[in-house]
């Protein structure tokens, strides 16, 4: 490595523990581009030539080669003009909501500094919230992007299932599994979704908004207060709302579908790596691969058939021209340091009882800053049918250009 590179991989100012130290790396972008100057981090599983690969796990980096390839991902951002300022934190092996890992450490949420900032790509939502880049990239399977968004007072997008690329980025629950990104305004939301989209059509309008009923009855009732001003931005933006129930049979049994099935994809794409090398995981990470690993083949087959139900059920609720909002989450983060079976258990399985939605559908999802509770920053969520990314990211940014941010970062 010569003195230049050294001197540009020097990391970056970082006073909340999110860039990853092990194995930082900085690329720099093209000198144009519709994203030229701007500066973005990337979680800690997208792969970059000739460094280690990360997984959120020193077992995962020490058992695995360099990476060949630099990830498709950041390809596509790096030849729009961004450059990489480093990798940052992850979960272990991205199973977890929380954003503290016990082999990194935990990024410190810069709108709440006593809270958790949500996982697992924390310490992306944690560099965006803190000012320290302009945007980031993620990865999102049962709420990964969306939840440490919501944390930390962000925008943040999971994208249609299967649009934005993942080559570079070793499955998880390939179903499921999104690339998505995360930034402080709507505006720069939308120009790197168009990047990473590849997607260059014009936004086309929505004629209605479906607040989800069971959706908002989930959610506490100083949330649901604190969404109402989000709510009807978005109402006065669509025009016609209506109010529908997503799930006639609860949320929760949704949510139970979309376990089984994550769970099982999970196993078979890391089971032999973990019965081989047998690695250290935290609480909850633990006995949520215990529980992948007793996931049999008729539990998945029955789940799949029903996530075809639940999807034929997302179509007849939200028509083509549809867009549905509900809390991102049911509270806001809880706080550093609490109990492991109430962050990792009652926390967890609350809002992934919301989460879960656009998972099974694999719809594209936007989470926006919505205000503060008891201090803490609160998300509001809007859905789309699938494909109908941009016009969603167009909708968000003509509904909130002006929502300010969840308080002063921490610095």
């Amino acid at each position: 490595m010569t003195e230049a590179q050294r001197a540009l991989d020097a990391l970056p100012h970082d006073p909340f523990g999110a860039f990853c130290r092990d194995y930082h790396a900085t690329l720099e972008g093209t000198r144009g581009g519709p994203l030229a100057g701007l500066s973005f981090a990337a979680k800690d599983v997208f792969d970059i030539a000739g460094r280690p690969r990360g997984f959120g796990h020193p077992e995962w980096t020490s058992s695995h080669p360099p990476a060949t390839e630099t990830a498709e991902a950041l390809r596509l951002l790096l030849d729009a003009g961004a450059s990489l300022a480093g990798r940052t934190v992850s979960d272990e092996m991205c199973y977890s909501l929380t954003g503290d890992n016990v082999h990194y450490g935990a990024p410190i949420n810069p709108r709440a500094p006593d809270r958790v900032t949500g996982g697992s790509s924390s310490g992306s939502a944690a560099v965006v919230a803190g000012g320290l880049v302009d945007f980031a990239i993620g990865t999102d399977c049962g709420g990964s992007v969306r939840v440490p968004s919501a944390y930390c007072g962000i925008f943040g997008m999971r994208p249609t299932h299967g649009r934005a690329s993942l080559e570079g980025v070793h499955p998880f629950a390939g179903s499921f599994d999104c690339t998505g990104w995360m930034a402080r305004d709507p505006e720069l939301m939308t120009r790197v979704g168009r990047v990473l989209l590849r997607d260059e059509a014009p936004a086309r309008p929505f004629r209605r908004l479906v607040i989800a009923e069971d959706g908002m009855a989930r959610a506490d009732a100083d949330v649901r207060g604190g969404l109402e001003a989000g709510v009807s931005s978005l109402s006065a933006a669509v025009g016609e709302a209506a109010q529908v129930t997503l799930a006639p049979e609860g949320l929760e049994s949704w949510f139970e579908t979309f376990r089984v099935l994550q769970a099982g994809e999970i196993w078979a794409a890391l089971g032999t790596w973990i019965a081989t090398r047998q690695p250290r995981f935290g609480p909850g990470v633990a006995e949520r691969f215990a529980a992948a690993s007793r996931i049999g083949s008729a539990d998945v087959a029955a789940a799949t058939r029903r996530r075809e139900e639940i999807r034929l059920r997302l179509d007849e609720a939200i028509g083509p021209d549809d867009v549905v909002c509900l809390p991102t989450t049911p509270r806001p983060a809880p706080p550093r340091g609490g109990a492991v079976e109430e962050v990792e258990v009652d926390f967890r399985n609350r809002a992934m009882a919301l989460l879960c939605v656009a998972g099974l559908g694999g719809l594209p999802q936007v989470t926006v800053p919505a205000g503060t509770v008891g201090g803490a920053p609160i998300g509001l969520s809007v859905i789309a049918r699938r494909g109908r990314d941009i016009d969603l990211l167009d909708l968000v940014g003509r509904a909130f250009l002006a929502v300010p941010a969840a308080g002063a970062a921490v610095r």
